[in-house]
C-alpha cells in the first residue's frame, strides 16, 4: 500500500504536464485543489470531523493556505516549463529543505553524519542537473528541460519544505484533517482570484488526457493518497512509511519516460539515483 501511494505521488508531475498542455497553470492548480477539497468534505464526513474553526485556529489556516497557494502555483508553472523527469527530481528535494530548516530554525533535528551525507549527495545531484540543463546537453524530446523551469521547481520545493515544517507547528493548534481541508479552501479562493485576473481559459482546447490529468491530481493524489496514508499511519510509524519516499522521484522518472517520452540519459539516471539515495539516507536514521 505504501509503494502504491509512492507511485501515485510519482505520477503527479506527469498528470500536471498533461493538464498544462492545454490549460493555464493557475487554473490547473485551482481545479486540482477544488477536486481535492470535495474529496476532503467527504472524508471529514466519514471521520465525523467538525468544519467549525476557533478564533485561534484562523492564523495557521490562513498561513498554511497562502503557503500552499504559492508552492503549488510555482510547481505547476515550473512543471510546464521543463520535463516531467526534472520536475519529479527537483520537487522531491523538499525533504532536504525540511531537514535543514528543522536543524537551523527549530533545533529539533540532529544533523548526523548519515543525514549530512544524504544532503551532500542530493546537492551534488541538483548541481549536476542544473549544469547539464544550462549547457543544453540534453536530447531533443517532447518536454525539453529548461533552466528557468528547474529553478522555479527548486523554489517550489523550498516552499514545500517551509510548509511542511510550519504544518508540524500548526498541528499543536488544529487537527490535521481540519487543517488540510481549510488550507485547501483558502488556496482554492486564491487560485480562483489569480486565474480570473491574469489567465484566459479556452475550454474548447480541453483534451481527454488533460481531463484525466486533472482527475488524477485532484482525486487520486489529493484524495486517495491522503486516505491511504491516514490508514497506514494508524498501523505503522511515520518514519517506517517515510523511508519509502526515496522511490518517488524514481517512479516519476520512469512514468515520464513511459508516458511523455523523456530521455533517460546517463546524467539523469545518475542524478535520480543520487537524489533517491539522499532521501533514503536522510530518512534512515529515524
Amino acid at each position: 500500500m505504501t509503494l502504491f501511494t509512492v507511485a501515485l505521488w510519482g505520477g503527479n508531475p506527469v498528470a500536471t504536464r498533461y493538464s498544462t498542455d492545454v490549460l493555464p497553470p493557475i487554473t490547473v492548480s485551482g481545479l486540482r485543489f477544488l477536486l481535492a477539497t470535495l474529496v476532503m468534505i467527504a472524508w471529514c464526513r466519514i471521520e465525523r470531523v467538525s468544519f467549525r474553526l476557533r478564533y485561534e485556529q484562523l492564523p495557521p489556516v490562513l498561513i498554511a493556505g497562502v503557503l500552499l497557494y504559492l508552492q503549488i502555483s510555482l510547481f505547476t508553472i515550473g512543471t510546464g516549463l521543463t520535463s516531467t523527469s526534472h520536475s519529479s527530481l527537483f520537487i522531491n528535494t523538499f525533504v532536504f529543505w525540511v531537514v535543514g530548516l528543522e536543524y537551523l530554525l527549530l533545533k529539533s533535528e540532529r544533523l548526523s553524519a548519515t543525514k549530512g551525507a544524504g544532503l551532500l549527495l542530493a546537492g551534488v545531484a541538483v548541481m549536476l542537473l542544473l549544469w547539464q540543463t544550462s549547457r543544453a546537453a540534453v536530447p531533443v524530446q517532447q518536454d525539453r528541460p529548461q533552466l528557468l523551469g528547474d529553478a522555479i521547481l527548486l523554489l517550489s520545493a523550498f516552499l514545500l519544505g517551509v510548509k511542511f515544517v510550519y504544518t508540524k507547528m500548526a498541528l499543536k493548534i488544529i487537527g490535521p484533517t481540519e487543517l488540510i481541508f481549510w488550507h485547501d479552501v483558502v488556496a482554492v479562493v486564491l487560485f480562483a482570484l489569480t486565474g480570473w485576473m491574469f489567465e484566459e481559459v479556452r475550454w474548447g482546447t480541453m483534451t481527454t488526457a488533460a481531463a484525466i490529468g486533472l482527475l488524477y491530481q485532484g482525486i487520486l493524489v489529493g484524495g486517495v493518497c491522503f486516505a491511504l496514508q491516514a490508514h497506514l499511519l494508524k498501523h505503522h510509524s511515520a518514519s517506517r512509511i517515510a523511508v519509502f519516499s526515496f522511490l518517488t522521484p524514481l517512479f516519476g522518472m520512469i512514468l515520464g519516460w513511459l508516458m511523455r517520452g523523456d530521455e533517460l540519459s546517463p546524467w539523469l539516471l545518475v542524478a535520480g539515483i543520487a537524489v533517491a539515495g539522499g532521501i533514503y539516507l536522510v530518512n534512515r536514521d529515524q
